[in-house]
């Protein structure tokens, strides 16, 4: 395992591309997340606002790049055709997958770590200068408040997961555009599916199940009760979906020639 591991470590290391996608995730997501703290007004806003979900916005956008990173870690080989040099080097298949995402995933965390703190610092320097102060029944944002912490957390695990669940997809389908566009759908356009759904029960269901929707349930800290799933449970049905992904892939990459 350590050689397949040190093999996909330094096919990352000596490319551009993930380098560039990972310094991505991080000025994206903060840059967004910024921007969410910025546009928000105490006056407009009222009491009750979830600063901690607010300062971590950017994460709707970041999830899209460590998708990116996800499928191209994999799909990039079969487009140059250099997956077969990867499998006669490292005759186990599973432990190619398993190398591929121990590294990627590792990646994801280690972004997702520094784009969910400069996220959450923005936050915390912004939203007071736009009323939301103690006076008016917003505490600062820190680290040692519980919920605020397991938000944190979460985020970056979700990221983490983001980029498993795009590794599984991209490993089953072969195709960087293939791939893309299925891990998209299911983050961007499965809540829209479930928003226009008329019955309630059923939007609920669809809502418990969404990929995005069930993870980034562990970003609430307000109304955590009127949430469709619970925070770790919407993060444990993500963690569903990518070792579905994961393992869908790894059977798929056994069974076929290349």
């Amino acid at each position: 395992m350590r050689p397949a591991l040190h093999c996909e470590w330094t096919k990352l290391r000596t490319v551009a591309g993930p380098s560039w996608l990972l310094l991505a995730t991080v000025v994206l997501t903060v840059v967004l997340s910024a921007f969410a703290a910025t546009s928000a007004r105490y006056a407009q806003a009222g009491p009750g606002l979830d600063l901690t979900r607010l300062s971590l916005t950017g994460i709707y956008l970041g999830q899209a790049i460590v998708a990116i990173l996800g499928v191209v870690s994999i799909s990039s080989e079969y487009a140059f055709g250099v997956i077969s040099i990867t499998l006669a080097a490292v005759p186990g298949r599973w432990t190619v997958l398993a190398a591929k995402a121990v590294v990627v995933g590792g990646l994801a965390l280690a972004a997702g770590t520094v784009a969910v703190l400069g996220s959450l610092l923005a936050g915390r320097l912004i939203l007071p200068g736009h009323g939301f102060t103690v006076a008016h029944g917003y505490a600062l944002l820190s680290l040692a408040h519980g919920p605020t912490l397991r938000a944190v957390a979460g985020s970056v695990l979700y990221l983490g997961l983001i980029a498993l669940l795009s590794l599984g997809v991209a490993t089953a389908v072969r195709s960087s555009a293939a791939a893309i566009g299925i891990v998209l759908g299911l983050l961007y356009l499965f809540p829209i599916i479930a928003a226009v759904v008329p019955d309630a029960h059923w939007q609920r269901h669809l809502q418990q199940i969404a990929p995005m929707t069930a993870g980034l349930a562990v970003q609430a800290t307000v109304n955590v009760r009127n949430l469709p799933i619970s925070p770790w449970g919407g993060l444990g049905m993500l963690a569903a979906w990518a070792a579905a992904a994961v393992l869908v892939g790894a059977l798929l990459l056994k069974l076929r020639d290349v």
